[in-house]
């Protein structure tokens, strides 16, 4: 079988990546090892928990906040198996989307693992051990991660979980541990928080997701430790043990000190590492870099001609819009079309409620760097909206140079961040200033009024609402 790109990995940088490959005219095919398409992101990652997610924000909402809307409840439930069932159908109808993207895009799926035999030649093996050979003129590698872990903290996927097996708990860990206090940590331990679990974060850091802005990540720290999260920062974690009934993990504090910590399930989440097994890269001459990343340069092509990588295995945030980004660039690159990437510009989001956005430069990366800057900040309480619907908790926080005004970063902790960071996205890649986003009028009564309001204070303290 000849093509024109082979692209091995389903995940949104491989679908995405086929996608646009065939729409330039390529003959495409796309090699996933899976039964489903879709990847990490649609089969047990993004799509997974933000289903459970808004399930367990109904449950929360139902059992904390109807009373003061003048709506009574009782006997208000958490039914895990149901909530599994309801995520199970939403990746499903997912999952069903890309292959009917596949068809409809004339994207050839081969199911099996995806192997170099050499830099045009690949070789699928399926689950039975049968063999089918491809040939290919360019390939995209979009293999995407793998949940990390590190000495003493290997999961067994029983009560020391990862995210994956944490997306199929049916019962509500009521007392969780987690390692980590990055997005896959808190987006998961909020899910059980809110269905009344104790949650504790063990995390080596001095405070959670250390790559944002810190003045967003404090605002979030104040919500999870109402929502029933006890963080332990500065803790490096020695020894995670299953005890059968529960887990015991053993860390060392700040002084050196041993502590323990005990709970019913343990959630490793200290990151993704890329995942490259069975690849046979070797055989094509690929070349590898630090911490198992493929390097590439900056059109995203390896050390041999016409194989690119794409997403989770080369260098960068691990985001599925990044992938996404990737995987169309490149294509467009090989059909002779000069495609525009900025990574500054990609947004990041967590998914706890509030949600967390943020794109470009954090305060902290500029301190760092030296620039001039001027910061612009509102709280969401101030806000009708948010009044209106009890989600007052967070800010918003612009950074802008000294000298030109122009926008160099956006941060949010506010409920709907996560769509109201395109504003600030959009007006960045068109170098937008802090006076331009000042000036643009806001629906009333919104959460975007508080990016006004931010912007407004970033031009000389003349926010209107505070």
């Amino acid at each position: 079988m000849n093509y024109d790109v082979v692209v091995i990995g389903s995940g949104p940088g491989g679908y995405v990546a086929a996608i646009r490959c065939a729409q330039l005219g390529f003959k495409t095919a796309i090699i996933e090892k899976y039964n489903t398409l879709g990847g990490t992101c649609l089969n047990v990652g993004c799509i997974p928990s933000k289903a459970l997610l808004d399930s367990s924000e109904h449950f929360h909402t139902a059992t904390h906040d109807f009373e003061k809307h003048g709506i009574d409840v009782s006997s208000v439930k958490v039914n895990m198996k149901q909530m599994i069932a309801r995520k199970n159908s939403v990746v499903s109808q997912t999952c069903d989307g890309v292959k009917y993207l596949m068809d409809k895009n004339k994207v050839e799926v081969h199911t099996g693992v995806g192997s170099f035999v050499d830099k045009n030649t690949i070789k699928v093996t399926d689950s039975e051990g049968k063999e089918t050979t491809l040939s290919t003129k360019n390939t995209i590698i979009a293999t995407g991660s793998k949940p990390n872990y590190f000495p003493g903290m290997e999961p067994d996927k029983d009560r020391i979980i990862t995210s994956t097996e944490m997306l199929n708990l049916d019962k509500v860990a009521k007392n969780l541990i987690v390692i980590g206090g990055g997005v896959i940590g808190l987006e998961l331990g909020s899910v059980h928080a809110r269905l009344g679990a104790n949650v504790n974060v063990v995390e080596f850091a001095d405070r959670i997701i250390s790559s944002m802005d810190s003045s967003v990540t404090k605002e979030l720290t104040k919500v999870l430790k109402k929502e029933g999260f006890k963080f332990n920062f500065g803790h490096r974690v020695q020894n995670v043990e299953n005890t059968g009934k529960g887990v015991i993990v053993t860390a060392l504090n700040k002084k050196g000190e041993e502590v323990k910590f005990e709970g019913d399930y343990c959630l490793v989440a200290v990151g993704r590492k890329p995942f490259t097994d069975g690849l046979g890269l070797e055989n094509a001459g690929v070349k590898m870099g630090e911490r198992g990343m493929i390097e590439v340069d900056d059109h995203l092509q390896t050390n041999v001609p016409g194989i690119y990588a794409i997403g989770d295995v080369v260098r960068g945030m691990m985001l599925a819009h990044k992938a996404e980004e990737e995987g169309v660039f490149v294509a467009e690159l090989m059909a002779g079309e000069k495609p525009h990437l900025n990574y500054n510009l990609i947004p990041g989001v967590v998914y706890t409620w509030p949600e967390v956005a943020a794109v470009g430069k954090t305060e902290e990366e500029l301190k760092a760097a030296g620039v001039n800057y001027k910061v612009g900040s509102f709280p969401v309480k101030a806000l009708g909206r948010a009044r209106a619907s009890m989600d007052i908790m967070g800010l918003v926080k612009i950074l802008a140079d000294a000298e030109t005004d122009e926008v160099l970063g956006v941060h949010m902790c506010s409920a709907r961040a996560a769509d109201m960071i395109m504003e600030a996205v959009t007006a960045m890649e068109y170098r937008a200033t802090a006076e331009d986003m000042a000036r643009i009028c806001h629906p009333h009564p919104t959460y975007t009024e508080a990016t006004k309001e931010a912007a407004l204070a970033a031009t000389g303290d003349r926010a209107l609402h505070i």
